[in-house]
Parts: C-alpha cells; sequence; structure tokens
C-alpha cells in the first residue's frame, strides 16, 4: 500500500497545525504510523490521497449514518448553497429541521441549533445551572462530553473528591465544580448525591458510552440515575450527541425509555456538516436568550448548509425505517465474525455493541466501565489496526474509540473486512 503522498501532506501538516492535525485522533498518536489523508468517499468506502481504497468504519466518527456522499443529502446541500452559504439570520430550514427533530424526539419541547457537540454540552450544563441556581455538575469516568473546561475533568484520589484538571489550561477551582462519578454503579451514584445531592444542578452523561470504547449502559444505573436526579431536583442530562439517531431512531432515549430533563444531539443531526443542538423541557429552555436569562449565541448557528444535510438525513431515515434492521443485522454480523476469528486465533478479547456500534476490546470479561476497559491490551489493538488497514480495512485508530456501521455497508464490506480480520490474526 503506497502512502507517500499521506506522508508528505503529514509532515507539511506539522509545521502548519499542532501535531499536524485539526483534533488530536486523527494524528494517529495511539497507534503509530501516518495517518491517511482521505479525499473521496462513496457509501462504505473512502479513498486516500494515494488512491487507497478502504472499507470505513469511522463513518466520521459517526455521522455517516447513510453513507458518505449520499445522493439526496448531497444535492440538498448543493441546491441551498446556490441560494446562500449563509445570513446570520433566521432560515427557513431551522424551522423545518427542528419539526423533524421532534418527530424522533417527542421529549424536546424546544431546543436550540449549535454547531458542536461540545457547545451543546457547555450550553446545556450552563441552562442547568441558570434554572436550578446550583454549582456543582456530576459526569462519569470515560464519558466524554467535549472539550469544554469544566468537562476536562478526571476523578480525585476518592469515589466522592470533588474533580480535577485532565488538561493544562483548566483551572482548579473550575475543575472542583465538576464531580466525577462511576458509570454504571448505582451505588456509587447514591453516595454522590447523599454527599453533593442538595448542591448538584445536573448529571451529564452518556447512555451508551462511545469514547471509552462502546459500553452499553445497565437497568439499575439508569433507573437510578433518574430516580436521584428527581429526588434531589438535578435535572438528567442524556449526552446523545453520538447515539442520537443511530442505536434507535429516538437514539438512546428511545431504546432505553429514558426520560432525560435535556438532551443532546450532533454528529447525525448535521448529515455531515457542522450542526449540533441541545433541548429539552419547554420551562427549563424558556431560560435561553433571547427569553430567559442564560446567554448563548453562535455566528453559525443554524446554518443553512448543515440543517439542508440534516434535515435530507433525517428524512431518509424517517422514509426508510427498515434501515435500522439493517444496521442491526450487519453489526450483529460483524461482531459475530469477528468474535469467530477471534476465538479461532485464541486471542483474548470482548466485545461489545449496541445496534451500529461496536468495540472489540482486546480483554478477557465484561467491559462495564472505564476501569475494565482500560484493561484492553493498546499493543495488541495497534497490531490488529495496522492489519487492517495494510488489508483495505479503515478502523478507528484508537482501542477506545466505537467503530461505526453505515446502512450503506454491504455483504462484500463484511467479506472483505472478515478477511483482513483474519489475516491480521494470523
Amino acid at each position: 500500500m503506497q502512502t507517500k503522498t499521506s506522508e508528505r501532506l503529514f509532515q507539511a501538516a506539522g509545521g502548519l497545525l499542532p501535531g499536524g492535525v485539526s483534533s488530536p485522533v486523527r494524528a494517529f498518536g495511539a497507534v503509530g504510523g501516518t495517518p491517511r489523508f482521505l479525499v473521496r468517499g462513496r457509501g462504505s468506502r473512502v479513498w486516500d490521497a494515494d488512491g487507497n481504497e478502504y472499507v470505513d468504519y469511522v463513518g466520521s466518527w459517526g455521522p455517516m449514518i447513510l453513507g458518505h456522499a449520499h445522493p439526496e443529502v448531497v444535492r440538498a446541500v448543493q441546491e441551498t448553497a446556490a441560494e446562500g452559504l449563509g445570513f446570520g439570520a433566521p432560515h427557513p430550514l431551522e424551522v423545518e429541521l427542528a419539526r423533524a427533530v421532534q418527530g424522533f424526539y417527542p421529549a424536546l419541547e424546544r431546543l436550540r441549533f449549535v454547531s458542536s457537540g461540545t457547545e451543546a454540552t457547555m450550553s446545556a450544563l450552563r441552562v442547568a445551572r441558570g434554572f436550578t441556581g446550583r454549582e456543582l455538575v456530576l459526569k462519569f469516568k470515560g464519558n466524554y462530553h467535549g472539550h469544554a473546561d469544566g468537562l476536562l475533568v478526571e476523578a480525585g484520589s476518592g469515589a466522592l473528591t470533588l474533580g480535577q484538571p485532565s488538561s493544562a489550561g483548566v483551572p482548579e477551582g473550575y475543575a472542583r465544580l465538576t464531580i466525577v462519578g462511576r458509570y454504571n454503579d448505582a451505588d456509587a451514584l447514591e453516595d454522590v448525591f447523599r454527599e453533593h445531592g442538595e448542591r448538584i444542578a445536573a448529571v451529564i452523561f452518556e447512555p451508551v458510552v462511545g469514547n471509552a470504547g462502546v459500553i452499553p449502559p445497565s437497568t439499575g444505573f439508569l433507573k437510578a440515575l433518574r430516580q436521584l436526579t428527581r429526588e434531589y431536583g438535578a435535572l438528567l442530562i442524556a449526552d446523545e450527541v453520538m447515539t442520537g439517531f443511530r442505536v434507535a431512531p429516538g437514539g438512546a432515549t428511545e431504546r432505553y425509555g429514558l426520560e432525560p430533563d435535556l438532551i443532546t444531539l450532533g454528529k447525525i443531526l448535521g448529515g455531515g456538516l457542522p450542526a449540533a443542538a441541545y433541548g429539552g423541557r419547554a420551562e427549563v429552555m424558556a431560560q435561553v436568550a433571547p427569553e430567559g436569562p442564560v446567554y448563548q449565541a453562535g455566528t453559525l448557528s443554524g446554518n443553512p448548509l448543515a440543517m439542508a444535510a440534516g434535515l435530507a438525513t433525517l428524512r431518509v431515515l424517517k422514509r426508510e425505517p427498515a434501515i435500522y434492521e439493517r444496521l442491526e443485522d450487519y453489526g450483529l454480523r460483524l461482531a459475530e465474525g469477528l468474535a469467530d476469528e477471534l476465538q479461532r486465533a485464541g486471542v483474548a478479547h470482548t466485545i461489545n455493541r449496541v445496534g451500529s456500534m461496536l468495540t472489540v476490546f482486546f480483554t478477557e470479561g465484561p467491559v462495564t466501565g472505564f476501569e475494565d476497559a482500560q484493561r484492553t491490551d493498546t499493543a495488541a489493538f495497534r497490531r490488529f489496526f495496522h492489519a487492517l488497514l495494510e488489508g483495505g480495512v479503515y478502523w478507528p485508530p484508537s482501542a477506545f474509540e466505537a467503530a461505526f456501521v453505515s446502512a450503506a455497508h454491504k455483504a462484500d464490506d463484511l467479506e472483505r473486512t472478515l478477511s483482513a480480520v483474519r489475516t491480521a490474526f494470523a
């Protein structure tokens, strides 16, 4: 496989962009080697600057549920662009997309469009603090909610210790307004509320963890989340930036019967362009300016191109509900095929899957929390990743990320993938 063009581009980028990339995971730091500069996508396949073709399981990190360059999405963007790229004023497509989103998420009585998942989660927490008049936020170890200062926090030395910064540039005082709990641990959650409950404005969580690898929620944990937040008067925020419209038409909210106060959405919502949203109960969202005192704004929020791409994507999903059956079926066959090859090769593994999201952990035993995920053999994953890459399969370049299936993946993609897997394990 030729990589000279990608190597040349990466070397040039290193003198212009920090680490040569615009987002850290793209640099292949966790797996080594030269990142591929992708220049074209069609359906389930992508091509790099050297002309190499890959079966793609990154899907722009989740948005491409219909596959790359879906004709209806491309046409919607082209037609909208011909009328203007943006106005900084209300646009009819904002109204249409908001109505479409409510069709999938009836709990979103009111919503506000923004341009990224980070903006959505950051804003939702600000609204929660404004609504409750409280300062503390509870998040869970291994859950990622974007790069806002208050969310780049890791657990302190004890289960009930307030957070410590996990990134340079985050003030320790601000980090201490975030409590870091243990995902899927209802008892620990109850301890946190017993200690800090009267000061907690909101609990934010990934209904299905995707950034520690895929980790499904337990029924008891979800029940405790809703019960304790209601008991103590805190808001419950479901971060569905990744799971929204993916694990079910109505995301994890539908799949697990959740009743959050606020929901954050992104990725699929923008159909491949930068768009996200936060919303929920009308009385809570009434706090947002200009209606209420919680300020939040964005020059490109509701950009017509992103609205057009998102609306076209949701229209296809609404029109073709069988897409979710195909996603479930392909995800299952991929997981079973991987498991068969791993068992045949005698490689320790755990595969977690929720619908069209899955992760291969190179460790034995169940993976139900961040501590379990950390046991994965990262050296084995690096070898696995590069063997797949050489075999024409573009897998997420991190042991702690979800792989995504799209509606464009077909039987020949699965065959090519499992062939590359067999070579990898050999």
